[in-house]
């Protein structure tokens, strides 16, 4: 997500809506969303094309065919010019300054090593994380996977304040765009872009996100809760204050392992999310678009790598779907709802399930009269 204050409040919805992904959020796939959906992966593609077919070229992306990324079948279809031949706003330059920040900061790290701000780093890693990013900012804000009490989601959504991936609004509503156009032109974040695009870069550049998505139009939700917008308006303020506590409580190597060891981890692994699972990994579920589950991934995301069960099922809270996919923000869930924390926690049914699968009989949708 972007660092610095959202320039999507003052911009205009967007237009264009690609068909073949619209789904309506936080709800089980129904019907209609399979007849949009081809159940061959020829049809998925042509569909795709006559999508893309209709936009207005977005500015500064070169059209055309750049090849595969490496050691996969996505086609790179568009690249951006991020870094250069376009003009630089403040916002731009303000979230590139605090992403390099904290990577100078990464730095010092072998320096400034000591078992305590080694395990503070681990401790914040997980609070910021696994509470805050994967169980608050996602399954619980952007997909409303399960109800929690507000003092508890507030609580949660905080820590993913002071993860440094912006304001809970900016972070839910760029979320449910990349869901609704999920690897179509008008995606954030596809790595039909370039990898390093789908990674990083993206975040460089709010006017390009500004044209593609058009303003936060889908997080009413969010926006009339004042707690939500005091993080929007307050944002920066929370993760400074925290590193002067840091520092406070116990100096330079607090500063350096909790807050700059500690948030670049948090930022590789959601951005590896972006990227990695839609490039490599293996797809059980037939879902039109990129997603991919990486065994690998999920490990080190707390469960965030089975992607593509994610993709099909986007409104469960349970990402590892077979009894072996390593799921540890469903754990967290689970305890949750065991102890009464957590309740409507949503999951897919049997019938959900066939209707995903790649076979062709799993699923008949009825004809459209």
């Amino acid at each position: 997500m972007a660092l610095i204050k959202s320039p999507l409040s003052k911009s205009k919805p967007c237009l264009f809506l690609p068909f073949t992904h619209v789904r309506k959020l936080n709800s089980p796939p129904t019907k209609l969303n399979y007849l949009l959906v081809a159940s061959n992966s020829s049809a998925k593609k042509g569909l795709q094309a006559t999508a893309d077919d209709e936009y207005a070229p977005l500015s500064g992306a070169e059209p055309g065919s750049f090849g595969k990324i490496l050691l996969s079948d996505v086609v790179v279809r568009r690249r951006r010019r991020v870094f250069w031949g376009r003009k630089w706003s403040s916002l731009d330059i303000g979230t590139a300054v605090i992403i390099l920040a904290m990577h100078v900061l990464c730095l010092c790290a072998p320096f400034y090593f000591t078992c305590t701000a080694f395990w503070v780093a681990s401790g914040l890693y997980v609070v910021t994380g696994l509470l805050g990013i994967t169980l608050s900012f996602h399954r619980n804000l952007s997909h409303r996977s399960f109800k929690l009490p507000k003092w508890l989601e507030y609580f949660f959504a905080y820590c993913g304040v002071q993860a440094l991936q912006r304001d809970p609004i900016f972070w839910v509503s760029t979320h449910r765009h990349h869901h609704q156009f999920c690897d179509s032109e008008r995606d954030p974040h596809s790595p039909s872009e370039g990898f390093w695009f789908s990674h990083m870069s993206w975040l460089f550049d709010a006017n390009y996100i500004i044209e593609k998505c058009g303003g936060p139009n889908n997080v009413e939700d969010l926006e009339k809760q004042p707690f939500y917008k005091f993080m929007q308006d307050t944002y920066l303020l929370h993760p400074f204050a925290f590193g002067v506590l840091l520092y406070a409580g116990g100096g330079f190597p607090f500063l350096v392992w909790g807050m700059g060891v500690r948030v670049v981890l948090v930022f590789h692994i959601t951005w590896l999310v972006n990227s990695v699972s839609h490039v490599w990994g293996k797809q059980a579920w037939n879902t039109g678009d990129l997603s991919r589950n990486n065994w690998w991934l999920a490990l080190v995301t707390f469960g965030e790598g089975w992607h593509n069960n994610h993709h099909a099922f986007e409104y469960s809270a349970k990402h590892g779907l077979e009894w072996w996919q390593i799921d540890i923000t469903w754990y967290v869930v689970r305890f949750l709802q065991a102890i009464g924390l957590a309740t409507d926690v949503k999951v897919p049914s049997e019938v959900q399930k066939q209707r995903m699968a790649f076979m062709k009989e799993a699923f008949q949708p009825e004809p459209i009269s």
